[in-house]
């Protein structure tokens, strides 16, 4: 397999970060699950690693001698660390190597995964995956390491919103009213390098310039505008999307990529204030992009219907040098997911149970190692 991966170094730089308001660390208890919704007994906590939810978090003493329980869907593949879920809508690296937040699209379960383990509950989000919708979007607060608190972009049944997600409280809407639609209720969330949340959303059906639908929106973590906004009383920032696959940031740049479905054919888009610009990319055949992650020279795209990893890599002057590689062709079907690790690697996420051929352990949630070897042209 890894003969089929181009060479491809995936550099990550830590974005910006920024305080949360509210009082003090948060802690995280998980929610194990249990024999109804993933098979077989509970997870047993392994005493050489204090069962703390999230990395960082004091965990309680067990008792000596007592090893993990094998995981109950195991894939050979030494890459794959999640099985068995449901279609991945997004994934949050965690600074714990091999570990990470998970969401299901579907279903809006929101999961710790770790290499080894199986997947353990933090939440459920009240989700409608009408029209692509769901929960599309997750990502670390910008000042996590202090306020453990989660954001995530969902699909509810009046609207699509962005949420905060603390440990023990429902999740609490932080910017509501971005109108859903029948057709376009996709979208993504990343933080950018000022530590501002910017959610790439869908076009309900209009053009209308108030509305907060088809736009590129930055916001702080209460949901006010992002300070630097073409309009201080807005969140926009960009406008000009139909139906966003992904949207991620190049921290030593500062680029901020979005991808699109934007009719006739899909794009990826620069996105700079204001009406966003003429696409950088185009795919007339339509793979279907979905999640992107940029590092230091290099935008890997996340094709659904293509069931590969397209690789660009931006120049100095605003366009691309080489030739453009698609890697993991069919190595595990359709991607949707993107986000680069702490470590430096990439985060893949798979949703062959909507629309695919799904093997015995999909869906997955997949680590990529340094790749190396040849790769197929685009």
């Amino acid at each position: 397999m890894r003969r089929a991966i181009a060479a491809l170094a995936l550099t990550l730089l830590v974005t910006g970060c920024a305080t949360f308001p509210d009082n003090g660390p948060r802690e995280w208890h998980e929610k194990v699950e249990d024999q109804g919704e993933l098979g077989g007994p509970p997870t047993i906590p392994d005493p050489a690693q204090p069962p703390s939810t999230i990395p960082g978090q004091p965990g309680r003493p067990g008792q000596s001698g007592q090893a993990p329980p094998p995981v109950r869907c195991p894939d050979p593949d030494p890459q794959v660390v999640a099985t068995c879920l449901e279609p991945v809508g997004a994934v949050a690296p965690l600074p714990e190597p091999d570990t990470a937040i998970v969401g299901e699209r579907t279903t809006g379960r929101v999961l710790k995964v770790q290499k080894g383990r199986d997947p353990e509950l933090i939440t459920t989000l009240d989700v409608d995956p009408v029209g692509g919708g769901g929960l599309t979007g997750l990502v670390l607060s910008p000042g996590y390491d202090e306020d453990q608190l989660l954001y995530a972009y969902v699909t509810t049944r009046t609207d699509n919103r962005v949420v905060r997600i603390a440990r023990g409280e429902p999740a609490k809407p932080v910017l509501a009213g971005i109108p859903r639609g029948s057709v376009h209720n996709a979208g993504a969330l990343v933080v950018d390098v000022d530590g501002m949340l910017l959610a790439a959303t869908g076009d309900a059906g209009g053009a209308d310039p108030r509305s907060l639908a088809g736009k590129v929106l930055r916001i702080d973590t209460l949901g006010k505008p992002g300070e630097g906004n073409p309009d201080a009383a807005s969140p926009v920032l960009s406008s000009g999307l139909t139906d966003p696959g992904g949207i991620c940031v190049e921290p030593q740049t500062q680029v901020v990529w979005v991808t699109d479905h934007a009719g006739s054919q899909d794009v990826l888009h620069r996105v700079q204030p204001g009406a966003l610009p003429a696409p950088a990319w185009t795919w007339p055949n339509r793979p279907g992009v979905a999640g992107c992650m940029a590092v230091p020279g290099v935008l890997a795209v996340a094709q659904t219907q293509g069931a590969a990893l397209f690789v660009l890599r931006p120049g100095p002057t605003g366009g691309f040098t080489g030739d453009p590689e698609t890697l993991l062709v069919n190595t595990y079907g359709r991607l949707s997911a993107a986000a680069p690790s702490h470590d430096g690697l990439l985060w893949l996420g798979t949703v062959n149970k909507a629309g695919g051929s799904p093997g015995k352990t999909d869906d997955r949630v997949i680590h990529i190692q340094p790749p190396s070897g040849g790769a197929s042209k685009a």
